[in-house]
């Protein structure tokens, strides 16, 4: 297990500097196949825009669990899981302000998937995958082993909303970098799954769904 969390965390280092390229790259001349700046309605702007939205909840998640317990494991992953994550959050919304693009749109979330006619689970729950406010407040009460089965419930939930998000940025999004950073996502976010599944398992408990 140690030397699995030890691999995640390398391959997050890795994450993270071709992050760096991948913004320099945008910078200097959008990506290689950009037809030129995206539309604010385009996929490539509804991905920033809502995945920018859902790394901040599994940031904050991920910072409340390393107060609650004092598992390495749990505490190695979730600090993995917060950096990573708000790095390619400063990626996403740093996109926007390069493309001038609002950070906000009118349409409901998930639009630019075709899906923004979806209900909502409500109670902050705005995408797929995204903890209720409740829930969030519940982990913020939990304690040791409670703390880290609930963390790892939600952050499972979590990734496979993001990655179904990232998947359609793979199939929609048109500037080549944003391409590649969310194919990134669905491999790194499936091996933590993977991880968190094995995680559960030793603490007598599974996924949610």
């Amino acid at each position: 297990m140690k030397a699995y969390i030890g691999w995640i965390t390398g391959t997050t280092a890795a994450v993270l500097v071709a992050a760096g390229a991948i913004t320099y790259a945008v910078a200097e001349d959008g990506g290689d196949s950009a037809p030129g700046t995206p539309a604010a309605e385009s996929a490539d702007a509804g991905f920033a825009r809502d995945m920018a939205v859902h790394h901040q909840q599994a940031v904050e998640m991920s910072y409340i669990v390393r107060d609650r317990t004092k598992n390495t494991e749990v505490r190695r992953l979730a600090y993995d899981i917060a950096q990573t994550q708000a790095n390619q959050r400063g990626m996403l919304l740093g996109w926007l302000d390069l493309w001038g693009l609002p950070k906000v749109s009118a349409k409901p979330p998930m639009s630019w998937m075709g899906m923004g006619g979806m209900p909502e689970r409500g109670d902050g729950s705005l995408m797929p995958g995204m903890a209720t406010d409740t829930e969030m407040k519940k982990l913020g009460t939990l304690n040791g082993r409670q703390a880290e089965v609930f963390y790892l419930q939600l952050m499972t939930d979590h990734h496979k909303g993001g990655i179904h998000m990232a998947e359609g940025c793979v199939a929609k999004c048109t500037v080549g970098v944003e391409k590649d950073l969310a194919q990134g996502m669905v491999n790194s976010q499936q091996s933590e799954i993977t991880l968190m599944a094995d995680m559960l398992k030793e603490r007598g408990a599974q996924a949610r769904s």
